[in-house]
């Protein structure tokens, strides 16, 4: 069995132990999660995604099993990964490689986190939209995070596959970002809307599905009278998996920017978007606050999709992942400082 194989199932098995405890296994009485919960969930996600971060400083090489400077070598080209290897010294550029492979990773972490900050203004309008009672939020939430898993993974694959293939996909995605940018920023006043009855996940649905008419408890699905039905909160979870899908076309090229090495890719998204579902009841009743941020998001993503236009020149001036990362740390803390200290006018 591959090193990349043990790694990939290690990091499954134990998202699917977490989000089982998660889930309520063993507390199975539904309930609003208080911001004490909510508090010490993202604080525990966090903690993981850092721990992860340290795995990859000592054991990195562990991933692709580099064994000798012939293999780091064709790794590092494989994976266009921003770094001078040292000839004649394995050990100094191995130390280089997990130094690198490890900022890869949290600056992807960064930036899946902070765009999946503006999904969270989305879903809290899912969710009143549908009219869900507060405390069927997390389950939602944490089945939507199984689907995500499922679907980030098809997508980072074969995007890598593509990649790996067709050089130019890397400036298809460039230009897909600086576009989706600069239209973010020029809609970033628009108020979002969602239409229950006229989504098309929920005309979809029912035209091949029968929906029962009313919310039975935390169930997605209900049988009466001998008929199966789906229940409108299985509706809810469609349209989440779905916005989540569109999320995740935006989200996935950026990270592509940032490294091309698939298992970072994933294990980065992954570790965000669990950290983000349990941000997301701390941040509910306030993410209104920070009005700034739709405009850092739109200059990240610019940044992001010029970065990946110009990465060969960029490599060439020595534009370490670092550098990105101070970049994008930056922004996203100019947008949040900015909010507090000019407060939205409320009429």
């Amino acid at each position: 069995m591959s090193n990349e194989l043990v790694f990939f199932l290690g990091f499954l098995l134990f998202i699917i132990l977490m989000l089982s405890i998660d889930l309520g296994l063993f507390n199975k009485k539904e309930h609003e999660v208080s911001l004490k919960e909510a508090a010490i969930m993202s604080i525990i996600w966090v903690t993981f995604a850092l721990i992860f971060y340290a795995l990859l400083l000592f054991w990195g090489d562990k991933l692709h099993n580099i064994q000798n400077f012939a293999q780091l070598e064709a790794v590092t080209k494989q994976h266009l990964h921003q770094i001078k290897l040292i000839p004649n010294d394995f050990q100094a550029s191995l130390t280089l490689y997990k130094k690198n492979l490890g900022l890869e990773y949290l600056t992807g972490y960064v930036v899946e986190y902070a765009l999946s900050v503006d999904n969270i203004f989305v879903m809290v309008l899912i969710f009143k939209s549908f009219g869900v009672a507060p405390k069927y939020y997390h389950r939602v939430l944490v089945w939507g995070i199984m689907g995500a898993v499922l679907m980030r993974f098809l997508f980072i694959f074969l995007g890598a596959s593509l990649i790996s293939r067709f050089d130019w996909i890397l400036y298809l995605f460039g230009v897909f970002l600086v576009y989706t940018g600069i239209m973010m920023f020029i809609n970033r006043n628009e108020e979002e809307k969602i239409d229950p009855e006229n989504h098309r996940i929920v005309r979809l649905t029912s035209r091949y599905f029968a929906v029962y008419p009313k919310f039975v408890g935390n169930a997605f699905f209900y049988k009466e009278m001998g008929k199966k039905y789906i229940t409108p909160l299985f509706l809810v979870l469609l349209v989440i998996e779905f916005t989540d899908l569109i999320f995740a076309v935006d989200s996935i090229p950026a990270i592509f920017a940032v490294t091309k090495d698939p298992y970072i890719v994933f294990f980065s998204n992954i570790f965000a978007i669990l950290g983000l579902r349990s941000m997301f009841f701390l941040l509910a009743n306030v993410i209104h606050k920070f009005h700034y941020l739709k405009v850092g998001l739109a200059f990240l993503l610019v940044f992001i999709g010029i970065k990946m236009l110009g990465h060969h020149w960029l490599e060439q001036w020595g534009f370490t992942t670092a550098y990105s990362l101070y970049i994008i740390v930056g922004i996203l803390a100019i947008s949040v400082v900015a909010s507090l200290l000019f407060p939205e006018e409320t009429n």
